[in-house]
């Protein structure tokens, strides 16, 4: 049985977030309609197919968390992350909720996942757990990356991903990005997140710092490429959260 093969797996989702670049007010920025239902919904939808039980699915609320928790009612389980303090942060405050018996974690944007198939996110489970990887990364190769960070894959077998605005000249002709996807050993995530540095510029703590961690405790870790690119849509702008209503209607 498939929840036999994922029982001690866990999942966070990260539902926190406001959506300030899209005027959201008095709504969170999760539960914005595409195709006639809030955009984590579909994610939820393919978690429940999965077999994941609500213990296992914990989604991080904040900004008009009654909004989630009305509508997802005792699906999943909930905890609160009262300041915004990045998303290493809002992973470890859900980490931290999740049964005992859960030894790895997936850890996916509330926003950006809802055309993620099942296929997709169980082939990329799998093979965190085949690999004995500390972090596995899920990455896409998009046809316009200019706005977003870069994985950088060194000659050496080093990974890393670089901010955009730290890119050379030649970095930025890489296609790929991360998708902000992780499978995390949990016991490794829960020991290293007090120790992490804040991001630079944002005094914030950031889940590519986790990759960096592990890349210098030399630890093992893996980038996992999408099979098919379109499956992660980031919702950012009101054009994007268009085209994504779009694509669901077209479901």
């Amino acid at each position: 049985m498939l929840q036999d093969k994922f029982k001690n797996f866990g999942v966070v989702i990260l539902a926190a977030g406001k959506g300030t670049r899209l005027n959201c007010t008095d709504i969170p920025k999760v539960m914005l309609e595409i195709g006639g239902k809030p955009i984590v919904s579909y994610t939820v939808d393919t978690l429940k197919k999965m077999g994941f039980s609500k213990e296992q699915i914990v989604m991080v609320v904040g900004f008009q968390k009654e909004k989630v928790e009305n509508y997802f009612g005792d699906n999943v389980s909930y905890a609160h992350q009262e300041e915004k303090k990045g998303t290493a942060h809002a992973a470890y405050t859900g980490m931290v909720e999740l049964p005992e018996n859960i030894k790895d974690v997936l850890v996916l944007g509330g926003d950006d996942s809802a055309f993620y198939t099942r296929e997709s996110l169980e082939t990329f489970i799998e093979k965190h757990m085949e690999s004995g990887a500390k972090l596995s990364l899920l990455s896409a190769e998009v046809e316009d990356p200019s706005m977003l960070g870069r994985v950088v894959r060194h000659p050496n077998g080093d990974i890393e991903v670089i901010e955009k605005e730290y890119l050379t000249d030649e970095q930025k002709e890489i296609k790929e990005i991360s998708t902000g996807t992780f499978c995390f050993d949990r016991d490794w995530f829960e020991d290293i997140f007090p120790k992490m540095p804040p991001l630079r510029k944002l005094g914030e703590w950031g889940l590519p710092t986790a990759l960096a961690m592990a890349r210098d405790e030399k630890v093992k870790y893996q980038v996992v490429k999408l099979k098919d690119s379109d499956e992660w849509f980031g919702v950012n702008t009101k054009e994007q959260l268009e085209e994504a209503d779009r694509r669901k209607k077209g479901n």
